[in-house]
């Protein structure tokens, strides 16, 4: 048995998800559009930050630099004291042409593009100046490692994020193709995952999915 790569430093990967804004509320596509949190967002990521708060308090926050997301981090953040590093490839996936508009409106418009995205064919399709699922997936993953592999050793990283961008990181990290393969649900606003090293292939898993602070099992999922 081989040792864990240089990218396993941290003992896990917590992604949580921004809280809700109103666009999430209207069913627009948000993208990189900077959206603040609503009032029903704030109010998630609060009762989110107590339960991460009490279940990693030592964890290293990463965090997107879209307002949303920084606010969430920031939350965390006045609990455990740890200060969040912002790094802009933790964006939202961008979808161009698309954001601020909803699914019936892309489907009117955009009628194939639309059918391709919303079943899950469009592989490395991209929404008309936006990026690939696979795109995001490969830019998220890539900036999760590196911090992964910077952590002190055997603390956890915490990834503040979006939605569509943690999805396909998480699927790019257990060693799917995030243009091709669809097996993960989304994460609800202010939910979070957590993944832990592996010595075999693909080098991390999922022990916990779209978890949110009603949930008891958290600590019991991370083994904390």
């Amino acid at each position: 048995m081989t040792d864990r790569p240089a990218d396993h430093r941290a003992s896990a990967i917590v992604f949580w998800r921004h809280g809700r804004t109103a666009w999430n509320a209207d069913g627009r596509l948000q993208g990189q559009s900077d959206i603040e949190l609503d009032e029903t967002g704030h109010q998630q990521i609060s009762a989110a930050a107590q339960a991460l708060a009490t279940t990693f308090p030592s964890a290293t926050i990463i965090t997107s630099d879209l307002k949303r997301a920084h606010r969430t981090a920031a939350e965390l953040s006045d609990l455990t004291g740890q200060q969040p590093i912002i790094d802009t490839r933790l964006r939202e996936r961008s979808f161009g042409e698309w954001e601020g508009l909803s699914r019936d409106v892309i489907a009117e418009r955009w009628p194939e593009l639309f059918a391709a995205w919303h079943s899950g064919t469009d592989a490395v399709a991209k929404p008309p100046g936006g990026e690939s699922r696979q795109e995001v997936g490969l830019r998220v993953a890539e900036a999760v490692r590196e911090h992964a592999a910077q952590v002190p050793e055997g603390e956890v990283l915490l990834v503040v994020s979006h939605g569509a961008a943690i999805t396909a990181a998480i699927t790019t990290l257990i060693g799917e193709d995030a243009g091709l393969w669809h097996g993960i649900t989304g994460l609800d606003n202010a939910n979070w995952s957590v993944l832990v090293p592996a010595r075999s292939t693909p080098n991390w898993r999922i022990v916990g999915h779209n978890m949110g602070a009603a949930a008891l099992s958290v600590g019991e999922v991370f083994g904390a």
